[in-house]
């Protein structure tokens, strides 16, 4: 089992994204690259990029200084999201999740992110906090 956020756990996250058929039906003819940001964890700060293009998805370590939009949460909200305890959408509304960059961008792709939660579901099973 991965380790939440480590890099085995990204190359897990990446690998179940990119074997997902319907995230790649979800996906086709979007371009989006997300920088996800996750603050004092156990090993301090983690940065990773989720990148869609065209129905391929996948996830990287690091940050990409062109990514279209920035979700940036402290670890205990990661955790929370992470394990379905705390949606994106309430963690956005209380502040918890900051978002940065093109938001238009992120509404319009909205349904292609949606497609991300089934993955995530999957890798959450073989995910250690």
């Amino acid at each position: 089992m991965a380790r939440f956020l480590s890099p085995d756990w990204i190359a897990d996250a990446s690998a179940a994204a990119s074997d997902h058929a319907a995230l790649a039906a979800a996906t086709l003819g979007v371009h989006l690259v997300v920088q996800q940001v996750v603050t004092g964890g156990p090993d301090g700060d983690v940065s990773y990029v989720v990148a869609i293009d065209d129905g391929r998805v996948g996830l990287r370590v690091g940050v990409d200084g062109g990514s279209d939009v920035t979700f940036t949460v402290d670890w205990e909200t990661a955790v929370a999201m992470s394990t379905g305890a705390l949606g994106g959408q309430e963690a956005f509304t209380t502040g918890r999740l900051q978002l940065g960059g093109d938001v238009d961008v992120l509404l319009r792709h909205g349904p292609a992110l949606v497609g991300l939660d089934a993955v995530f579901a999957e890798v959450r099973e073989r995910t250690t906090y």
